[in-house]
């Protein structure tokens, strides 16, 4: 017995020395064994995301641009594809923007790039001038959308990025505009990726340097898009410890090596050392010359931009309003923000609020998370209503300026006698693209609409004064015959107006093209092509 007890406690000490060991365990490589992390990474990540998500989302936006066949405002052509065409095919019309140094080539430098190689490999055909630069839009929109979502993950929960995500794919305006190739598109872009990498609370990809980068760039295209994220950055500034650091080393070499470069780029196709972001705000915001094109009331924004904007999402967002946590309410201090300051700036449209959209779309999806009974009928509502907004707006509302540009092409590759076409086209000016959708040296003329930059009180451009008495205006203009051009295009509302111009001057409608179930003003529901036989 007193043996037994013996090799008992030495079995025991043996025991309790080998617990002090380190024990290596055998490693298991089953994929059973991997975290979900490193499970979805065996799957394979692009941008920190599920590659099935990127692909589903790339794929959505290339979609959404093949579905979005109208026009929305001049500026998606004449100050992107127009200017871009020019200076690579050394071709077209710059508008009075451009000889008065508003605008910079930064941004069309970008759709100037794809136009050029295209050349270099011999397929700058038309077709490919025109949606190559909508589908590179198209690509940064998708980027942006998965950035939103990853933010929302890191923020809350897989849950609540779905409906975030959810509200951005399912917006109307969003699809509406974001595979156009507006400087508010890419605005909106780069503002939703510099939010992911912007020092929100719970974030785990702030960076201070690629933030700041982005908004610098945003500011470069656009010099507005400072405007949401003055809130933004003053109140990174404020909770910031070591301010003078974040002022010294980061956002005083970022806007310098930024606006440098810009200035380069200016220097360049201008010809001359000039600062448009400078001349932008004064003509802008200094002035307020842009009521030339339209002015709204103080409250525009609040009574119908906003609203129209968000659509159906509207009652979503003030009801998530009231749902969300404390630490997005800078995001809501920053879209009240945007909308007081563009309220006081007299011309309002539509797309100047487009880039805090996707703040809004996160208030949106934490009224989905919360709601329990009617979340099936409240999706179901969301979808199908912007669903159909978006194809109207997409594939019917204001066509017509397109595909009248389609049978200009066809008049140009497909007319034996092309050499001695000539088109005038007799609309609201920039109504239509011009020789970025033509891609040809056909003889073109629009009427003209210029801003006084003069003071004139009584100052009416070429437009105004064509309107104010067509029939007079035309047989003025074209008191010789030899200076007809082959080709009128017109609204319908212009057509019973002018006919006995075009009976005397033997034209005859050859075309019909939809445009619009709302007419307005000078813009008539159809568009009329004649052509002189």
């Amino acid at each position: 017995m007193k043996q037994g007890g013996d090799d008992g406690r030495l079995f025991f000490r043996g025991f309790q020395g080998r617990s002090h060991e380190k024990v290596k365990l055998r490693k298991r490589k089953s994929t059973l064994y991997l975290s979900p992390r490193k499970s979805s990474e065996r799957r394979g990540d692009l941008l920190g995301e599920n590659v099935y998500l990127v692909s589903f989302t790339i794929a959505l936006r290339i979609c959404n641009c093949f579905l979005v066949q109208t026009s929305f405002v001049p500026d998606e052509y004449w100050q992107s594809l127009e200017v871009a065409h020019h200076m690579v095919f050394n071709y077209g019309y710059l508008t009075w923007e451009w000889t008065e140094r508003l605008r910079g080539y930064t941004y069309p430098l970008i759709f100037a790039s794809i136009y050029k190689i295209l050349h270099l490999l011999g397929k700058d055909s038309v077709q490919l001038l025109i949606w190559i630069p909508r589908l590179a839009q198209a690509l940064l929109s998708a980027i942006a959308d998965i950035r939103l979502y990853s933010l929302m993950k890191q923020l809350e929960n897989q849950q609540m990025a779905r409906w975030v995500f959810f509200c951005q794919l399912s917006s109307w305006f969003t699809w509406y505009c974001c595979t156009r190739t507006l400087t508010n598109t890419m605005e909106t872009v780069l503002t939703i990726i510099a939010l992911f990498y912007y020092p929100l609370e719970g974030s785990k990809s702030m960076n201070s340097v690629k933030y700041s980068s982005l908004v610098a760039l945003a500011f470069i295209i656009r010099p507005t898009a400072v405007i949401p994220w003055i809130p933004l950055v003053f109140r990174h500034f404020w909770q910031e410890r070591k301010k003078l650091n974040l002022i010294l080393h980061q956002f005083l070499p970022i806007g310098f090596v930024t606006l440098t470069l810009s200035l380069i780029i200016d220097r360049i196709f201008f010809g001359q050392w000039t600062l448009v972001q400078y001349n932008f705000l004064k003509f802008n915001v200094l002035q307020n010359l842009g009521t030339f094109y339209g002015s709204h009331p103080w409250h525009w924004y609040f009574s119908q931009g906003f609203p129209a904007v968000l659509g159906t999402h509207l009652p979503f967002f003030i009801h998530g309003c009231f749902l969300a946590p404390k630490r997005y309410r800078i995001l809501l201090v920053t879209v009240l923000w945007t909308l007081l300051i563009y309220s006081m700036l007299s011309h309002k449209e539509f797309r100047f609020i487009y880039p805090v959209l996707p703040f809004c779309m996160v208030f949106c999806g934490y009224s989905l998370n919360h709601l329990k009974t009617w979340k099936k009928p409240a999706l179901s509502f969301l979808f199908l209503s912007n669903m159909l907004l978006a194809l109207y707006t997409g594939l019917v509302h204001q066509r017509g300026t397109l595909d009248v540009m389609t049978h200009i092409q066809e008049l140009c590759y497909n007319n034996r006698n092309k050499s001695s076409a000539s088109v005038f086209i007799m609309m609201p000016c920039h109504s239509t693209p011009y020789y970025s959708h033509v891609h040809y040296p056909l003889p073109m003329r629009f009427l003209q609409c210029p801003p006084d930059l003069t003071g004139k009180s009584q100052y009416l451009d070429e437009a105004d004064i064509f309107y104010l008495n067509p029939l007079n205006w035309l047989y003025k203009e074209f008191h010789n015959d030899s200076t007809l051009p082959t080709h009128l295009i017109i609204f319908s509302i212009l057509e019973e107006e002018i006919s006995a111009f075009l009976i005397a001057s033997n034209y005859e409608r050859t075309a019909v093209f939809f445009h619009t179930h709302l007419p307005e003003g000078r813009t008539g529901s159809h568009i009329y092509v004649y052509e002189r036989k």
